[in-house]
């Protein structure tokens, strides 16, 4: 199982391994680990790295602290395979496995989940708080990028750690809401909801940079 050459992406695309053509492949390559071949584990570690890394380090904001992370992620994830029965994609499994180390990661050490702002202007999807920024930083760019990046940053701290979950899978990495349940153990109603009420709320935070 090879964890080298962690990737530098600094976003995903958030379409990896959700197609059910991607899915059988991938439920193939974990019944081949599952009977002892190994190496096929490495398959699965190229074709979800850069993912992998993008989200924990869109979370982090901390390259070396994403890169360990990811490595862990893979770990833990190659060591539980044998309990992975194919009920939901493998790539909101190991997702699921992410955000968990994750987490667990800022809590004990007591760190601020950070979101990059030009990560955010480059891939964000269609966010209403998010395309109001952009524009604004359009307008006055030189100006506001660092103060909006500081602002969107406390902001998401506002946010309690389910709402801001959401936030990031769906506004940062792209996923769509079904994915997010699946990643996060909700329903695709309750994952709306979330995101709605983190928007508004939001706004509410950054209303003197929305006006």
């Amino acid at each position: 199982m090879d964890l080298t050459g962690t990737a530098t992406k600094d976003f995903a695309s958030g379409k990896t391994g959700t197609s059910p053509t991607e899915r059988d492949a991938d439920w193939a390559i974990v019944q081949e680990v599952q009977e002892g071949r190994v190496g096929a584990f490495d398959q699965l570690v190229s074709k979800y790295r850069e993912s992998i890394f993008s989200i924990i380090y869109n979370i982090t904001g901390n390259r070396e602290d994403a890169s360990d992370l990811t490595q862990d992620t893979f770990i833990k994830a190659f060591r539980a395979i044998g309990r992975f029965k194919g009920k939901s994609a493998f790539f909101t499994w190991i997702y699921r496995i992410a955000l968990n180390s994750t987490m667990t990661f800022l809590k004990k050490q007591g760190r601020r989940r950070f979101i990059n702002y030009e990560t955010v202007q480059e891939t964000a999807s269609s966010s209403e708080v998010v395309e109001k920024l952009t524009a604004k930083v359009r307008t006055e760019k030189g100006v506001l990028v660092r103060e909006l990046q500081e602002r969107l940053n406390e902001s998401l701290q506002k946010l309690s750690p389910k709402h801001r979950t959401v936030v990031i899978l769906h506004e940062i990495e792209g996923l769509e809401h079904a994915a997010i349940a699946e990643i996060t153990k909700t329903s695709v109603g309750t994952v709306r909801s979330r995101l709605h009420y983190a928007k508004q709320q939001l706004q509410a935070f950054l209303k003197d940079y929305l006006d």
